[in-house]
C-alpha cells in the first residue's frame, strides 16, 4: 500500500474571490501562507469548500498552478478530483498536470446514486488510472449516497493506491468500523470539524478542516492533544468551538467560513451563485465568538 502524506491538520481552502467575481489570488495567497506557518500539515485544493462547481476548467487548472508556486514544496497538497461519470473522472486524471501535487481527493459520485458495487467499481477504476495516492471522500448529505464501511474497507484493501478516506458521514459508529477493520497504512480523516475530537480519539488520522481556514493555529493544537493522549487540554478547545462549529454551516458551507475570513480581514466576502454570504445575524454571533477566541 502506498503510503498517507495526509494526516493532521488538512485545510480545505476556500476560493476568494473579488467584488467583481475574479479569484482574489492575493488573497489566496495570503491564505497559504497564514496556514502554513500557522500549524496546517498539508492543503486541499479544489474540493466543496473552494466552491469548486462554480470554477472553469481554466480556473481550476490556474488555482492548482498557483497555491503549488506559493507552497514551494513545503506542505502536501491533496487535490480534488471526482465527479459522477468514471470514464470522464479518468480522463482529466490523465489529462492533468498533477507536478506539484501529492495526492486525489474523489467524491463519491452524486445523483446518479450507484449501487455499493457500483461505488466500488468506479473507485476502483479511478484508483487503477491515478499515479497519484487517492483520498475517498464520503459525504451522503451533499452526494445522495452513502460508501458503506464494508465497501471502504474493501477498497482499501484491494487498491494499493487507496491511502485513506475523508468520512463525513456524521455516523461515529462508521467510523469505528473502518477504524476496527482496516488494513494497516490505511487511514480516516474527519470531514466534520464538530466531530473530530471525537473522531481522533477513536483512531482517526487527522482532519480536512474548514474552521482550520480562519483557525489553524488553535485547531492544530488541538488535533496534537490528542494524539500525545493529552485528551483533556483537547476537550477544552473542542468545547470552545462547539458553538462556532455550529454557526459555520447553518447558512450552509463555505458561507460561515468566508464571512468569518472576511471578519478577520482575510478576503472579500464573495461567494458565486448559487452560493450566498451568510446572514447578518449570524455574522455577528460569530464576530463575537472570534473576539472570544482571540480574547
Amino acid at each position: 500500500m502506498a503510503s498517507n502524506r495526509f494526516k493532521g491538520l488538512g485545510i480545505a481552502l476556500v476560493t476568494p474571490f473579488q467584488a467583481d467575481g475574479a479569484i482574489d489570488y492575493k488573497a489566496l495567497g495570503r491564505l497559504v501562507e497564514y496556514q502554513t506557518e500557522n500549524g496546517a500539515d498539508f492543503l486541499c485544493i479544489l474540493a466543496t469548500t473552494g466552491e469548486t462547481p462554480c470554477l472553469s476548467r481554466e480556473e481550476r487548472e490556474d488555482i492548482k498552478r498557483f497555491v503549488v508556486d506559493v507552497n514551494q514544496g513545503r506542505l502536501p497538497i491533496l487535490m480534488g478530483c471526482g465527479g459522477n461519470d468514471t470514464r470522464a473522472v479518468v480522463d482529466e486524471l490523465q489529462r492533468l498536470d498533477l507536478q506539484g501535487i501529492d495526492g486525489i481527493l474523489s467524491v463519491c459520485p452524486y445523483y446518479n446514486k450507484p449501487s455499493q458495487e457500483g461505488l466500488f467499481q468506479h473507485f476502483k477504476h479511478i484508483a487503477q488510472n491515478s499515479a497519484l495516492p487517492v483520498v475517498l471522500y464520503n459525504v451522503p448529505g451533499r452526494t445522495g449516497v452513502n460508501l458503506k464501511a464494508e465497501t471502504t474497507v474493501r477498497l482499501a484493501n484491494e487498491c494499493s493506491n487507496i491511502v485513506a478516506i475523508k468520512e463525513a458521514g456524521g455516523s461515529l459508529e462508521q467510523v469505528d468500523e473502518i477504524i476496527k477493520n482496516k488494513p494497516k497504512g490505511f487511514d480516516v480523516l474527519s470531514g466534520d470539524d464538530a466531530l473530530t475530537f471525537s473522531m481522533i480519539a477513536s483512531g482517526a488520522a487527522g482532519v480536512i478542516s474548514v474552521i482550520g481556514n480562519a483557525l489553524p493555529k488553535e485547531f492544530s493544537r488541538m488535533i496534537r492533544f490528542e494524539f500525545n493522549g493529552e485528551y483533556e487540554p483537547a476537550r477544552r478547545i473542542h468545547h470552545r468551538f462547539t458553538e462556532l462549529y455550529s454557526l459555520l454551516f447553518v447558512d450552509g458551507n463555505p458561507a460561515g467560513v468566508k464571512a468569518l475570513l472576511h471578519e478577520m480581514g482575510f478576503i472579500e466576502n464573495e461567494l458565486r451563485l448559487p452560493l450566498v454570504p451568510t446572514r447578518l445575524a449570524t455574522v455577528q454571533k460569530m464576530a463575537a465568538i472570534l473576539k472570544e477566541l482571540q480574547g
